[in-house]
């Protein structure tokens, strides 16, 4: 089951991708570093979690708003650290009222991963068995 989880990564999908090429790895950081983290922020951000400030304290709303963050992204196994990134951008959002900020911080964070990736790919490390998805 377990394997059967990390094929439906979408990261696990991508490692294909990841260092093969110059262009592959400007438009991986293209979307997943700045497309998704403009889509993701004001659905989750300024929209979801502005919504629920209507019923709920604050507080509460940025836990909501990560925790559906974190499902979201249908990784199972990686829904503690996405949880806590949701918390951060969530009360990163509540402190600036500004989504540049949460954006800024999301595109960081997943262009990271992808320029992460990508060198220790070049530098002939298995990605596919260092995040145990072989």
């Amino acid at each position: 089951m377990v394997r059967l989880q990390r094929e439906k990564d979408s990261l696990v999908l991508l490692l294909p991708l990841i260092g093969s090429s110059t262009l592959s790895t400007a438009y991986l950081v293209g979307i997943t570093g700045v497309l998704a983290p403009i889509l993701e922020e004001t659905v989750f951000r300024g929209f979801l979690m502005v919504s629920l400030t209507k019923w709920f304290p604050t507080p509460v709303c940025v836990i909501l708003s990560a925790a559906v963050f974190a499902f979201a992204h249908l990784t199972p196994d990686q829904f503690p650290q996405l949880f806590v990134l949701g918390v951060a951008l969530g009360f990163t959002y509540a402190q600036t009222r500004n989504l540049l900020a949460p954006i800024t911080i999301h595109a960081f964070w997943n262009s990271g991963v992808i320029l992460l990736l990508t060198f220790l790919q070049l530098q002939g490390y298995d990605i596919k068995e260092l995040l145990g998805a072989s």
